[in-house]
């Protein structure tokens, strides 16, 4: 491996990849897919670089940041790292929004883990998919 090829993987994982979201009971397809930046991507590492600068803005005056504030915070920096998205709503498209995004990964613990799970395997981003 050669320089080159490091970002050259960094410039593709910032490409995304698509995703299928699994229904956490029967493991089959729900038709909703998410588009994710990879790993090592220069999106999620502006994303963890945000969350750490909201964090300290967040502390109160002992460096303290509440449980709720911190969730709010880790699932907007992985709203951060969602690219796009194909899912619907009463029949319609939802738009894609971090807003949208925040609201569907706030829904259900099971999908913020697997859009999380996703996110976090290099394996997902190397070769043609």
């Amino acid at each position: 491996m050669q320089l080159n090829d490091i970002l050259a993987d960094v410039q593709d994982q910032d490409r995304g990849r698509d995703f299928d979201l699994l229904d956490p009971v029967t493991g089959k397809p729900t038709g909703i897919t998410f588009r994710v930046a990879g790993p090592d991507s220069a999106t999620q590492h502006r994303a963890r670089l945000k969350l750490a600068d909201d964090m300290a803005e967040m502390a109160d005056a002992d460096g303290r940041v509440t449980a709720v504030d911190r969730e709010k915070l880790r699932i907007a920096c992985l709203a951060a790292c969602v690219l796009g998205w194909d899912i619907e709503e009463d029949g319609e498209p939802v738009p894609f929004s971090q807003k949208n995004v925040i609201r569907v990964l706030s829904s259900a613990q099971w999908v913020q883990a697997q859009v999380d799970a996703f996110a976090s395997d290099r394996a997902a981003f190397r070769g043609d998919r």
